[in-house]
């Protein structure tokens, strides 16, 4: 968010309105057994600033940019449960199609690219990093993976992706 706002850009921050798929104590890494909203906790890093996912529209956006971490493999998907068979939050999903549709860049972080071979029916060429396990799935999904380090990235010019 730093940098986006370094560089001139607003970020508008959005997040599913739903229960987190788990809890964890991070002290202990122990799962517990309260229930937590994902809107309400990513609020915290947005710092209150954050709207539903259900309510961003590619013609008001200029680019999407997805972080990664277990939000985006539990929370916007089920890739950390289900690997090459996970689902992906529908409206992350429909949100990515129509940016794309609209010729606007994407971005994906971290695990995050591991989702966009679920979202798009064609090959896209990503990066998960250096991986190989995860670059694997990634594959047998239908994507492209091109080893990267972690302060490199890779673009897939032809369909505006970065990752």
């Amino acid at each position: 968010l730093l940098a986006i706002a370094r560089n001139g850009a607003q970020a508008v921050c959005f997040a599913p309105d739903k229960p987190q798929r788990d809890v964890i104590n991070h002290l202990t890494g122990e799962p517990l057994t309260e229930q937590r909203n994902v809107l309400v906790e990513a609020a915290r890093i947005a710092r209150g600033d954050i709207l539903p996912l259900t309510q961003a529209r590619a013609e008001t956006l200029d680019a999407l940019i997805v972080p990664g971490g277990f939000g985006a493999a539990k929370n916007l998907s089920s890739f950390a449960a289900e690997g090459s068979e996970c689902q992906v939050d529908r409206d992350l999903q429909a949100l990515a199609l129509a940016m794309h549709q609209a010729g606007k860049p994407l971005g994906f972080m971290c695990i995050a690219p591991a989702l966009l071979p679920k979202i798009f029916a064609f090959p896209l060429r990503i990066t998960i990093g250096t991986d190989l396990d995860t670059a694997d799935v990634v594959e047998e999904m239908g994507a492209e993976h091109v080893p990267c380090p972690v302060d490199d990235i890779v673009v897939d010019e032809e369909n505006k992706v970065v990752t």
